[in-house]
C-alpha cells in the first residue's frame, strides 16, 4: 500500500515555496528529549491519519502535509521555530504530542493566530483562544484508578514521584485529593528534573524505604520513568510497591523489559490491548500500511491520530477561526474517548482491567 502522506522538514517549509493545493500541519512531536522514545510511534499515528485524510480527497481537496517540529527540547526553542514557521506563514494549523510545559510555550506562540490541537493527557486548566486540549486531566485520568488500587491492595499510605513540571504537578495535587478520598494518605511527594533521576536514584529509593509507603505514583515520564522503574526492579521494592503511573505506555514498558509483579499499573486513554472493536481496526490498518515491524500505536499515537482527524473535519468546515475553534469542535469532541483506562503490566503487555 503506498503511503498518501508527506513530512515536510522545517527549513523546507520555510525556504521552498509551497505547491498549491496544499494543506499544512505543523506537528510538534518529540524526536529527542524526555519523550523521544514515543515518537516513532507517535510519528506513525500521525501519518496513519494523514494517509486517510488524503486517501478520501484531502481537506477540501488539499492535499494534507506534516511539518515536522522536534517537540523534544526546551520549551522556548521549540517555540521558537514554530513562530518563524508561522510568521513565515508556512502553516495553516498546528497539532501535537509533547510536554505540556512546551505545550504552554507554543501555546503563546499560537495565541490568536491558528488553530492548535493538543492531544496527549495534561493538566487542565484555561486555554487561551484557538487551542484545544482533546486528553483528559489529572482528575479524570487518576480518579477511578486510585480508588481501585487503595481498595485492591488495602493501601494506606501513598507516595508520588514525578517530574518537576506543570504535568506532574497537577498530577500531584489531584492524586493527594483522591487518596484521601479513598482513605488513604500521601506519605511522601518528590520531583526530580528531567534527566536527572539517575543522579537520585539512591536518594528516592531511601525515601520510598522511610516512608514505609505502599504504593507510588509515578508522574515521571520517557527515560526517567524508564531509568526508575528498572531501579525498583534491581532494589526488589518493584515487588513490594505497587505502581500507578499515567504516563506508562507500551514503548516505555519495553524499554525497561516489561514486569511481571502484578504490582505495576497504569492508567491511560488508550491501550494496544483493548478488545474495542475501532482499536482493533486501527492497528490493522496500520500494519498493513507500515509493515509489521512498525512500533505499536500507544495511547500518545492514537490520541495525536484522533486530533489530526479532528483537524481535518474543521478546515473542512472552514471551522478553523481561533475565536470559534472552541464552539465549532464542541460536538465533534463529545464522539472522541475521554475517559481512562487501568491496565495492569503483564510481562511485556497491558491486561486492561476497565
Amino acid at each position: 500500500m503506498r503511503l498518501e502522506a508527506r513530512l515536510v522538514d522545517p527549513l523546507d517549509a520555510l525556504h521552498t515555496a509551497r505547491a498549491d493545493g496544499v494543506f499544512r500541519v505543523g506537528l510538534v512531536v518529540p524526536q529527542s528529549g524526555p519523550l523521544g522514545l514515543t515518537g516513532p510511534s507517535a510519528l506513525d499515528g500521525a501519518l496513519l491519519a494523514a494517509h486517510e485524510v488524503n486517501a478520501r480527497g484531502g481537506v477540501r481537496d488539499r492535499l494534507l502535509e506534516l511539518v515536522l517540529v522536534d517537540g523534544g527540547g526546551a520549551p522556548a526553542p521549540v517555540a521558537a521555530e514554530v513562530r518563524r514557521l508561522l510568521d513565515a506563514g508556512a502553516l495553516d494549523a498546528l497539532a501535537g504530542c509533547h510536554t505540556s510545559d512546551v505545550h504552554r510555550a507554543v501555546e503563546q506562540v499560537a495565541d490568536g493566530r491558528t488553530a492548535y490541537v493538543f492531544t496527549p493527557p495534561h493538566e487542565g486548566g484555561t486555554r487561551r483562544p484557538g487551542v484545544l486540549c482533546t486528553g483528559i486531566d489529572p482528575a479524570a485520568q487518576l480518579g477511578f484508578a486510585v480508588a481501585e488500587l487503595t481498595e485492591r491492595h488495602r493501601i494506606g499510605r501513598w507516595a508520588m514521584i514525578g517530574n518537576d513540571y506543570i504535568w506532574p504537578r497537577s498530577v500531584h495535587r489531584a492524586a493527594a485529593r483522591l487518596a484521601t478520598g479513598a482513605g488513604a494518605r500521601v506519605v511522601l511527594e518528590r520531583r526530580v528534573p528531567f534527566g536527572g533521576v539517575e543522579r537520585q536514584l539512591d536518594a528516592l529509593l531511601d525515601a520510598l524505604r522511610t516512608a514505609r509507603a505502599d504504593a507510588v505514583l509515578l508522574s515521571l515520564i520517557g527515560r526517567d520513568l524508564v531509568v526508575f522503574n528498572r531501579a525498583l526492579r534491581r532494589s526488589g521494592l518493584d515487588r513490594r510497591l505497587v505502581r500507578l503511573s499515567g504516563a506508562l505506555e507500551e514503548n516505555g514498558l519495553l524499554a525497561f523489559g516489561g514486569d511481571d509483579t502484578g504490582t505495576l499499573y497504569a492508567a491511560m486513554p488508550s491501550f494496544a490491548t483493548l478488545a474495542e472493536e475501532p482499536r482493533r481496526h486501527l492497528a490493522e490498518r496500520h500494519r498493513a500500511l507500515c509493515g509489521p515491524w512498525a512500533p505499536i500505536l500507544d495511547a500518545y499515537a492514537v490520541g495525536l491520530y484522533d486530533g489530526l482527524h479532528l483537524l481535518a473535519e474543521l478546515a473542512g468546515r472552514r471551522a478553523l477561526e481561533p475565536s470559534g475553534l472552541r464552539a465549532a469542535a464542541a460536538p465533534l469532541l463529545r464522539a472522541l474517548p475521554r475517559t481512562a483506562h487501568l491496565a495492569r503490566a503483564e510481562g511485556p503487555d497491558f491486561a486492561v482491567l476497565r
